[in-house]
């Protein structure tokens, strides 16, 4: 399974105060908060274990028909360098996250080995570039891949009967919009 979160950096800086009373306290771990008051860019880390959450969190619901809202029930810690893991209850999901000046994007699965193909794309055009990557990978054409949602809301692909994605993962915030697929 695959999961995925982009955060649009200026989008953010414009719109969110993580500063506001409680905000912390509501949303992150004691473990999180450490690690965020020893940090000497509070900014990019808040958002990167926000995004390796929000990853995380969709590769839960891909395996488990429930959805819902406790941020600080993840627990997300940094292995190394851009390398993440995040822990929710009995589960491990490994992370990776891409921060450059305009967005974050983190990337989840439950194991180190995951394949997948991702995109970072204008999120107007997010539905049409999926289909035309699936129309490349299967060679049915792309007029004829339905996309179906689960009852939780997960992205699926279909060319008539035929799911074509294992797992799919899709993100858009402000002017970024990031797609990922692991294959049938």
């Amino acid at each position: 399974m695959i999961g995925n979160d982009i955060i649009d950096l200026e989008l953010t800086k414009k719109e969110s105060n993580y500063q506001r009373a409680g905000f912390l306290n509501k949303q992150f771990s004691s473990n999180e908060r450490a690690l965020i008051q020893s940090t000497s860019n509070t900014f990019h880390l808040i958002w990167r274990l926000w995004s390796m959450k929000e990853a995380a969190y969709k590769v839960y619901t891909q395996q488990n028909e429930n959805r819902f809202f406790a941020p600080k029930k993840f627990d997300c810690k940094i292995s190394s360098g851009l390398n993440g893991i995040v822990y929710f209850e009995n589960k491990l999901f490994y992370t990776s996250t891409n921060i450059n000046d305009k967005y974050i994007l983190t990337l989840a699965s439950t194991t180190t080995k995951t394949k997948a193909f991702s995109q970072v794309v204008n999120p107007l055009l997010l539905d049409k570039i999926i289909k035309n990557k699936l129309e490349d990978e299967t060679k049915f054409s792309s007029v004829e891949i339905v996309k179906k949602k689960s009852e939780n809301g997960v992205p699926l692909y279909y060319h008539k009967n035929i799911l074509l994605t294992k797992s799919c993962s899709i993100s858009h915030h402000g002017n970024y919009g990031v797609f990922s697929l692991i294959l049938n």
